[in-house]
């Protein structure tokens, strides 16, 4: 398969949530990340195609970036191996001044 990336992915160890900014509903917790978008593990599969306006919470305790709020676009979704969760890649869509300095410190942290 081609990589597209034009940036490089982080893995974190630090625990970082997804939420669906209207709902307030759990999407899942991200796996990578980077400056274009994010790899999320989740209970509950995501439709490919579909925009969402998200907030990225850091709930490990860190005393640095709290939160990053952004849209994204699921690009693919797939079922993991268990057949209970899933797998989905997320690009970035919309992302505010103030809130990518907030996932760059994010990302200095990694």
């Amino acid at each position: 398969m081609e990589e597209r990336r034009q940036h490089s992915r982080h893995g974190t160890e630090m625990q970082l949530e997804v939420f669906d900014l209207n709902s307030g509903q759990r999407l899942g917790r991200i796996v990578d990340l980077s400056t274009d978008g994010f790899m999320l593990f989740s209970d509950t599969p995501h439709t490919a195609d579909a925009v969402l306006q998200c907030r990225l919470v850091c709930t490990s305790g860190s005393d640095a970036v709290q939160e990053v709020r952004l849209g994204a676009d699921c690009l693919w979704s797939r079922p993991g191996a268990d057949g209970q969760h899933c797998w989905a890649g997320f690009h970035i869509i919309d992302l505010a001044e103030d809130q990518a300095a907030a996932l760059d410190s994010l990302l200095a942290q990694l």
